[in-house]
């Protein structure tokens, strides 16, 4: 799967499914989110994929999941991860596009209700140079926008007053994993997916 990435051929349904496993592997595996795995085992995120390398398409594709996303109830549908293996690759390239993000959630009168997360693979938290253990956290196998909904992201900060906890917990785990096991872990996800995708009916984009 690691050679799909780097040539950016990869299909939805490649795209779809390492970013499930790498979900239950290191997000929820890791318990980097906490409220993850809820949302995951009742089946309420909703997988997206942008197949354009053009970021105008990627803005009118995120502007009709926010769209559908707001309009869904979130029984349903909790949350949606927008993923876009072939646009913005390059990581300053998509930290400039999420300010055209927040514009569209405002433009579409969605602000207070929906909000865009950010994950790629080269993530790196302002402050940090590229290859420190801790930008891991947000670094998903493809570029990828996270639409979440404000009441969820409310309930989250009842359930857990102190978001800061979850992100010092986070550096705990990952400096204890450190790179060797971060890469080992990301291989283990890679193996699930091409499992997954090897064992899928025929016709299966």
């Amino acid at each position: 799967m690691a050679a799909l990435q780097a040539g950016g051929a990869v299909t939805p349904a490649q795209a779809i499914t390492e970013t499930r496993a790498w979900l239950e592997h290191a997000v929820i595996g890791l318990n980097l989110c906490p409220f993850a795995k809820a949302v995951h085992v009742r089946g309420q995120v909703r997988y997206a994929v942008c197949e354009s390398a053009d970021p105008e398409v990627l803005l009118q594709q995120l502007a009709d999941e926010l769209q559908q996303l707001a309009a869904t109830d979130a029984a349903e549908v909790d949350t949606c991860l927008l993923i876009h293996p072939a646009a913005l690759t390059d990581f300053d390239d998509y930290n400039q596009f999420l300010d055209a993000a927040e514009a569209l959630v405002e433009e579409l009168g969605l602000d207070g209700v929906l909000q865009v997360a950010s994950f790629h693979p080269q993530y790196r938290f302002e402050g940090t140079e590229p290859g420190e253990i801790e930008n891991a956290t947000n670094q998903s196998p493809f570029p990828m926008l996270h639409l979440l909904r404000e009441e969820s992201i409310d309930r989250a900060v009842e359930a857990f007053p102190e978001p800061e906890a979850i992100y010092e917990a986070n550096q705990r785990s990952l400096a204890a994993l450190g790179h060797e096991g971060w890469e080992a872990l990301r291989e283990r996800w890679q193996a699930d997916a091409r499992m997954a995708i090897a064992a899928a009916p025929p016709g299966r984009d």
